[in-house]
């Protein structure tokens, strides 16, 4: 998400009966709620003239929806200053790293910067201090990073934790009763340990 400020106050009941895509409800929310099909975003526009985008997927799409807004509002009558003081609030990256983790051994390694409660919320919150980000991380190895300023924060921040989710990966799913469990990874294990043994031997012997 990113705010701007246009510098001018607004009359959101204009806005909104002389602008597509918007909702305007005064008694349940103070704010005319704008839509854009491209870049795909949603802004909160207040009377203030501050304004709220969110549900854009980058930087730029944040920053070419924020003066598109801007235009749409200024057509309507209402002129923004020069510089609309745009910022970005808030970035959030999702991802699967494709296993399961143990949560409960991670959070007692972890434990000055990770609280974990599922009978509260079934995710680990795990708080990276730099960047300064916060992993949301499930036990099927999906994973939430919110709270960053930049791309770049996202990228170094799972560069750093990607390597303390393998550290705790499952390495044995419990069986379920009745169904047997395939030896997918047994078999190849066996074959190279035989296969080293063979080849420490012919080695012995020569």
């Amino acid at each position: 998400s990113s705010t701007a400020n246009l510098g001018v106050r607004l009359d959101l009941k204009q806005i909104a009966l002389r602008c597509r895509n918007t909702e305007f409800n005064p008694r349940r929310f103070a704010a005319v709620i704008m839509r854009l099909r491209e870049p795909r975003a949603t802004a909160l526009i207040f009377a203030s003239g501050k304004m709220c985008v969110t549900g854009t997927k980058s930087t730029h799409n944040s920053t070419l929806a924020s003066k598109r807004f801007a235009y749409i509002i200024e057509k309507v009558g209402f002129k923004p200053q020069q510089e609309i003081d745009f910022k970005v609030q808030n970035m959030v990256g999702t991802l699967d790293v494709g296993f399961p983790i143990r949560l409960e051994g991670l959070v007692y390694a972890h434990s000055t910067f990770a609280s974990y409660e599922p009978e509260l919320f079934p995710g680990l919150i795990y708080r990276l201090v730099s960047p300064r980000v916060v992993f949301l991380i499930f036990v099927s190895g999906k994973v939430v990073i919110t709270g960053a300023r930049k791309e770049k924060d996202l990228t170094d921040a799972l560069t750093k934790m990607y390597p303390v989710l393998v550290e705790f990966r499952k390495q044995n799913i419990t069986p379920i009763p009745g169904i047997p469990t395939p030896a997918i990874a047994a078999a190849p294990t066996g074959g190279a340990s035989t296969q080293n043994g063979e080849t420490q031997r012919e080695m012995e012997e020569v």
